[in-house]
């Protein structure tokens, strides 16, 4: 395995790749062969990261720069009024502002993030293989180290 990482693939020939993974040109893999490489590679996925909750992007919100310019002006604005007696009206209205910004933020991400599944769901994940000397279709998530696709 470790032989393998170190190879240097697209250096190879067709010829070369094939013997160097074990692979019959006109055979293409077995379905045992396929399952033992599963076993060993894994499917041929990414890893999804896990998904944040509402409450994680509502608060990533808060990390802009300019977000907390606007909660420091915040609370120098209601310490400015508390000293003045003028009252806290100006920290009110910039916290609003501050909280619908972040509301619209995490609406706008929820709705780009289903437009992206969305968009995955309609594509077409598949791929022409040459499996037990025939040409099969397969998911692309079923691919293996060695398959020949056509």
């Amino acid at each position: 395995m470790e032989e393998e990482s170190k190879t240097k693939w697209f250096t190879l020939t067709s010829e070369e790749t094939l013997k160097k993974l074990g692979v019959e040109e006109d055979q293409g893999l077995s379905d045992e062969e396929v399952k033992k490489r599963v076993e060993k590679y894994g499917r041929n996925e990414l890893k999804e990261k896990p998904k944040k909750t509402l409450i994680q992007k509502f608060l990533e919100q808060f990390k802009d720069f300019m977000i907390i310019v606007l909660i420091i002006a915040a609370i120098v604005s209601g310490i400015v009024g508390m000293q003045n007696g003028e009252g806290m009206a100006d920290t009110f209205i910039i916290m609003i502002v501050i909280i619908v910004n972040a509301i619209i933020g995490v609406a706008q991400e929820n709705k780009a993030e289903k437009s992206l599944e969305a968009l995955q769901k309609l594509s077409s994940h598949v791929a022409k293989v040459e499996r037990n000397g025939k040409m099969v279709v397969v998911q692309s998530a079923d691919l293996v180290p060695g398959d020949i696709v056509v």
